[in-house]
């Protein structure tokens, strides 16, 4: 008597196993290569929430008793929270032994935010620079009227209708300062100068804000505009690029200019995953943060807040930073 061999199929169970443990599986792929690109530039976005998704494949693979799923799943999770947990977890801070800053940055909308929660912030916080995108002639004019000269004297800006404005405000004295125009296709445009802290070298700020990724046709342009944000000089003059970023620490372009030598203040302190874009003016979108104070590495990072500002879609981001001392 011949005995046929069988042949294994998988149970509908299995299939429906495989079928919610692959698209997590995927995710933790293109994540970890960095294939953000065409729609997946504005999927990626929402990495923190597909983590905490991917414990509902692993669950289900478990209850079921499905090795191969379950290991799967376990491996899409593990390699998930890697990514994504350390944003929220305090790391060492280098030992800076200069001033205290506070850096303030705020998108405002094409000029719709709330002027007076941007003045009694920077007031009641004792803000040292405050920086500014989407910034119109309107919102420059009503900010000086709340008294914002009087707080931050010194200044570089470029107030445009619209969305390509940008400004920089200080406590302390200014120089070399100056409009960079990026060539993503925007129109967008960052205030940048050099500010002397007492008791700390010269500090190199600007303020940041490349084009949107809103729709695959936006791509290109901004790959272009965060390729041309100013690197991080380790070396040499030290740096801070804060502003409204459009991307998130799951893009690759902005983890490349992390790598120049900057650190996200937000992250570095624990604070990582506190949105800062989304919701904010009614739209049913999850929080995300695109918005970044990014410090020198040898820059102290004491603290990083979220504050809404009523009028725009986004939150500003404050940052309490402590500067290297100066040579003497």
């Amino acid at each position: 008597m011949t005995i046929g061999r069988r042949t294994w199929q998988p149970s509908g169970v299995t299939l429906l196993c495989w079928l919610v443990v692959v698209p997590g599986a995927g995710w933790a792929v293109v994540r970890s290569v960095g294939l953000d690109r065409g729609p997946l530039v504005q999927a990626l976005a929402f990495t923190p929430y597909v983590t905490l998704g991917s414990l509902a494949p692993l669950v289900l693979a478990l209850a079921l008793r499905r090795r191969g799923p379950a290991l799967v799943a376990a491996l899409t999770t593990l390699t998930l929270l890697t990514l994504v947990v350390p944003r929220a977890l305090p790391a060492p801070q280098p030992r800076a032994a200069g001033p205290t800053v506070r850096v303030l940055t705020a998108n405002l909308l094409a000029g719709a935010a709330d002027p007076r929660t941007v003045v009694e912030l920077v007031r009641s916080r004792q803000v040292d620079l405050l920086l500014v995108q989407e910034f119109t002639p309107a919102a420059e004019a009503e900010l000086d009227r709340l008294g914002l000269g009087e707080l931050l004297a010194h200044r570089q800006l470029n107030p445009v209708v619209g969305t390509p404005g940008s400004g920089l405000y200080a406590r302390h004295p200014t120089s070399d300062g100056g409009i960079r125009q990026l060539r993503g296709g925007w129109g967008f445009t960052q205030a940048y100068a050099t500010v002397a802290v007492p008791g700390a070298p010269p500090v190199r700020v600007e303020s940041a804000h490349p084009a949107a990724p809103y729709a695959i046709d936006q791509v290109g342009s901004w790959r272009t505009d965060l390729a041309a944000q100013p690197a991080a000089t380790p070396d040499g003059p030290l740096s801070i690029l804060a502003g409204d970023f459009n991307a998130t620490l799951d893009h690759g372009p902005l983890r490349d200019l992390l790598g120049t030598g900057y650190v996200d203040a937000a992250a570095s302190v624990g604070a990582g995953l506190t949105g800062t874009w989304g919701p904010y003016d009614g739209d049913p979108i999850p929080p995300v943060v695109i918005d970044h104070v990014l410090v020198d590495r040898r820059i102290a990072v004491r603290d990083v807040t979220v504050h809404n500002l009523p009028g725009s879609d986004h939150r500003m981001v404050l940052a309490e930073l402590r500067l290297p001392a100066a040579d003497r």
